[in-house]
């Protein structure tokens, strides 16, 4: 699977150097000298990082072979992808990668599936979006162990036990 880790964006200055917007928990270790990223669409890449520093709340990033503005501007929008077999598993076997976690069934500890998770938020508090299964709506689920005490990946399934109303709040009328 690819992860997306940063998009490109407008070109800084005329010598071939672009804006990032970073999409990384990592920035230091995806975008250091050397590095190589695929990107989609593919026929862009793969782009080498020569070197890279912070700006504006992303990076200014030079790759081997941009060396001006109309050369930048060609790879204006370019998504910056890896293979998730490259990101390590952590430490903590109760920490998990989002990329983990999307697709995982949802299912509540009585049994009743509730639907997938969608995405994981980080807003001071872990999130998982969750799309029922109708697909009519999306919970917020805080990604806490006493509401979700079992994550079981090569299963494809997490199990939750929600509290009264979390569920409830969500249905359509």
């Amino acid at each position: 699977m690819l992860l997306v880790v940063g998009r490109i964006g407008r070109p800084h200055g005329v010598r071939g150097e672009v804006a990032v917007d970073v999409r990384t928990d990592d920035p230091g270790q995806r975008f250091a000298s050397g590095c190589v990223l695929a990107t989609q669409p593919e026929a862009l890449g793969p782009l080498t990082v020569v070197a890279a520093r912070p700006h504006a709340g992303g990076l200014i990033v030079s790759f081997a072979g941009i060396s001006d503005r109309d050369e930048a501007q060609q790879v204006r929008g370019t998504w910056l992808v890896i293979d998730s077999a490259d990101v390590p598993a952590p430490d903590d076997p109760d920490e998990y990668n989002d990329y983990q976690l999307i697709g995982l069934d949802v299912v509540t500890v009585a049994g009743r599936h509730v639907g997938t998770v969608a995405d994981v938020r980080h807003h001071g508090q872990d999130l998982l979006v969750v799309r029922t299964a109708s697909g009519a709506a999306e919970i917020l689920v805080p990604f806490v162990a006493a509401i979700v005490p079992e994550v079981d990946v090569r299963a494809g399934r997490l199990l939750i036990d929600p509290p009264m109303g979390l569920l409830e709040q969500n249905e359509p009328a």
